[in-house]
């Protein structure tokens, strides 16, 4: 093998290996739906919604609200509503306090100079004790509308692999 094949070589599995990590690294979501925002924010009527069925009532899943916003975001939380939409139509509510900052005012999350990306577990541990279709909403519940450098909010579920 010359030098040059050698070096080839080398390079074709590095690059196979380095693939593979970045394919294989982050969760591994069943149901997932992304919304991005314009420079405007996110309106009240921007409400997120996630369509999925759950076939298993003792899979265990885990529930990530992901959101991007300005390193010029004015506020350390905002309050969002998450709704819950049954098989039989029921509906349940609940108002949440979505924190982006610490204490000191410190971004959470991983930040760039523009950005912050911040992976919030909603619901960790959490099954459906109901086979069938279920919705999952959630809307901006701030003062603000539109909230001004919230520039996507990404809903995920992700099944844990566990059994109840």
């Amino acid at each position: 093998m010359t030098k040059y094949q050698l070096k080839s070589a080398v390079f074709i599995v590095a690059s196979l290996l380095i693939s593979l990590i970045i394919t294989s690294c982050g969760p591994n979501y069943t149901y997932e739906n992304k919304q991005e925002y314009s420079e405007e924010g996110w309106a009240f009527k921007d409400s997120l919604q996630l369509d999925f069925e759950v076939t298993d009532s003792a899979t265990i899943y885990n529930l990530h609200l992901i959101i991007e916003h300005s390193t010029s975001f004015s506020y350390q939380n905002f309050y969002s509503r998450i709704h819950t939409v049954f098989p039989e139509g029921q509906r349940v509510s609940e108002q949440v306090s979505l924190e982006l900052a610490g204490k000191g005012g410190v971004w959470l999350g991983d930040c760039s100079s523009s950005a912050c990306t911040l992976d919030i577990p909603i619901q960790q541990g959490v099954f459906f004790n109901q086979v069938g279709h279920y919705q999952l909403i959630i809307e901006q519940f701030s003062r603000m509308d539109p909230l001004k450098g919230i520039q996507s909010i990404h809903l995920a579920l992700e099944e844990t692999g566990e059994k109840r």
